[in-house]
């Protein structure tokens, strides 16, 4: 006799999100034991991390209201998965990105300014994905990445996060606050802030230099 977990399309729909976000959650556990173990390479590592965690915050956002919790998800479900429970909803970077912080430390340097800029870096570019797309939207979340950019000195003036950002903060300010970024728009500007982010990251000092 089959039994069903669901009334209605509804409750499916849910049930399938239960799902995805078990399997998030299971797959970055892995992960994490498979970079501690030198299974993979960082950079594989950081690649496939980042996948989860921006998977992660986009399914999280939309089960809020049903999951409220994260960590009760976790103990109910008797996961045992406190290290990917760290690196999801403690961290919210991966631990390459928290190596880099940590090794940019300097007397000229704040490792809490760094962080700062990947965070503002990862929230608008998880925003643009969950198509938070308005201006009044996108406007204070690109103000706050050049502000952050713009404390870090190791970064030349010219660096090309802060032209890229002083560029689109021009182009937003002739809009309305109501206008949204066309598809296009939207696409070249996730573009432009992953090349940033990719930049400001391999600009940050490595750990013994």
């Amino acid at each position: 006799m089959e039994v069903k977990l669901w009334n209605d399309k509804r409750e499916r729909e849910m049930y399938d999100s239960f799902a995805d976000l078990f399997a998030i959650i299971k797959a970055t556990e892995k992960l994490e034991k498979a970079y501690v173990r030198d299974v993979i390479s960082p950079k594989e590592y950081e690649t496939e991390c980042q996948k989860l965690i921006t998977h992660f915050k986009t399914l999280s956002s939309t089960l809020k209201d049903i999951v409220p919790s994260i960590e009760r998800f976790h103990d109910t479900h008797k996961m045992d998965c406190q290290v990917a429970l760290n690196r999801l909803v403690t961290s919210g970077v991966p631990a390459t990105v928290e190596h880099r912080v940590a090794a940019a430390i300097s007397g000229t340097t704040s490792a809490a300014i760094v962080a700062e800029c990947v965070q503002n870096f990862i929230t608008a570019m998880d925003s643009l994905k969950l198509n938070m797309v308005a201006v009044d939207q996108v406007h204070p979340l690109l103000s706050d990445l050049s502000a952050s950019l713009n404390k870090l000195t190791i970064l030349p003036p010219d660096f090309e996060g802060k032209t890229k950002m002083r560029e689109w903060i021009a182009r937003l300010s002739k809009m309305g606050a109501a206008d949204e970024l066309t598809e296009q728009q939207a696409r070249q500007l996730h573009f432009d802030l992953e090349s940033s982010y990719n930049s400001f990251m391999a600009a940050l000092p490595t750990a013994g230099t």
